[in-house]
């Protein structure tokens, strides 16, 4: 791992760096606007960026909603991936999650990613189920995961 990162909660002004890890991370990135309401409007939304020399090259985002959080976005820059830097990302978002009242994690992940569904087993996520046709770009299933935190 990256010795000299640093979390902290995501803001308006790091909109544009959140941006460049959304588009070099999927295939369907959320809009500047979509990320907007999330800091704004949202009341349950809460936002993890992961930054290395003032640089975000990661973040993650959860509702939380009484003792459930829902993860809706997880992303690395793809240089600084295979680092454990996703992990330690999660791990934060886990943390914060549990210290706002979630007693739950969930997420979704593609069927095919294999990489993802490894790493949220090594923290404990367990199959609960699928999503069929989740996915807009390619009609792709999603896996659905959950855990205890």
């Amino acid at each position: 791992m990256v010795d000299s990162v640093v979390f902290r909660y995501m803001k308006e002004e790091d909109l544009d760096q959140i941006l460049e890890v959304e588009h070099a991370s999927f295939a369907t990135p959320w809009s500047r606007e979509a990320f907007y309401n999330e800091i704004y409007n949202n009341k349950f939304a809460v936002y993890i960026v992961l930054e290395e020399d003032d640089k975000i090259i990661g973040y993650c985002g959860a509702w939380v909603v009484i003792d459930e959080a829902h993860v809706t976005n997880l992303a690395i820059l793809p240089y600084y991936r295979g680092k454990k830097l996703g992990e330690a990302l999660l791990r934060k978002m886990m943390t914060v999650a549990k210290d706002m009242g979630a007693r739950r994690m969930t997420l979704e992940v593609r069927v095919t990613n294999n990489v993802a569904q490894s790493l949220y087993r090594k923290l404990g996520f367990q199959n609960g189920g699928i999503r069929k046709n989740y996915y807009t770009d390619n009609q792709e299933d999603a896996l659905v995961m959950w855990v205890n935190i």
